[in-house]
C-alpha cells in the first residue's frame, strides 16, 4: 500500500461508492483499493434529523458492502434552512436550491461508516459555507455548465461552483464529499482496536 495511510498496511480496502470525487479523494491516502457501489435505497426515514441523515445512509452502504476487507462507506448532504438537499431532480429544481443558497450560510454533512472485522464504527463530519449572492443570470450560466446535476445541493466546490463561495468553516473536502483528515484518523483508531 502507498500514500500515507501506514496505519492499514497490508489491508484490502474497500470503496463503497461510485462518486469519481470520493475515488480521487481516497487516492490522498492510499492508492490500493477496491470500489464496490453499495446498491441500497438512500431515502430518509420520515421524521429523521436531517443531520443524522448522511451517517445513516452511510451505515446502510457499509452493511450492503460484503468484504473481509476494510469497507469505507460515505454519504454527503447539503443542509439548507432545514431541508436536506440532495441532487437536483432537474433544472428547476437545481435552480431553486441555488436560489435558497444564495447569499446565506448552508451546512454541509458527511457521514462515514467504517467496517472491519466485525467491528463498525460511524461518524459524521460538519461544514458550514457561505455563498455569496448570485444573480440571476449567474444562477442560469452555472445551470448552463452542466455541473450542478449531479452534485447534492446542485453544486460543486472543486468545480464552478466554488466561484460563489464567500468562506468555508471547516473541512473543504468534506465538502467535496470524503472528510479525508478525520477519516485518516477514524481508521487508524479502528485498524488498533481490532489489532
Amino acid at each position: 500500500m502507498s500514500g500515507i495511510m501506514k496505519c492499514a498496511e497490508g489491508i484490502k480496502i474497500v470503496l463503497a461508492s461510485q462518486s469519481p470525487r470520493r475515488r480521487e479523494l481516497l487516492r490522498l491516502l492510499c492508492d490500493d483499493f477496491e470500489v464496490s457501489p453499495a446498491d441500497i435505497d438512500e431515502s430518509i426515514p420520515q421524521g429523521m434529523a436531517a443531520d443524522k441523515a448522511a451517517e445513516y445512509t452511510a451505515k446502510r452502504k457499509a452493511a450492503a458492502v460484503s468484504s473481509d476487507g476494510l469497507v469505507i462507506a460515505c454519504d454527503t448532504v447539503v443542509i439548507a434552512d432545514g431541508e436536506i438537499l440532495g441532487k437536483p431532480a432537474d433544472r428547476a429544481d437545481a435552480l431553486r436550491m441555488l436560489k435558497m443558497l444564495s447569499g446565506k450560510t448552508h451546512e454541509v454533512i458527511s457521514g462515514v461508516a467504517l467496517k472491519y472485522k466485525g467491528v463498525e464504527r460511524s461518524f459524521s463530519q460538519r461544514t458550514s459555507v457561505t455563498f455569496y449572492e448570485m444573480s440571476d443570470s449567474e444562477i442560469n450560466d452555472y445551470l448552463d455548465s452542466g455541473e450542478p446535476f449531479d452534485k447534492a445541493g446542485a453544486y460543486g466546490i472543486q468545480g464552478l461552483g466554488g466561484a460563489f463561495v464567500e468562506r468555508i468553516n471547516g473541512d473543504f473536502f468534506n465538502v467535496v464529499g470524503l472528510p479525508v483528515a478525520r477519516l485518516k484518523k477514524e481508521i487508524e483508531k479502528l485498524v488498533i482496536s481490532v489489532l
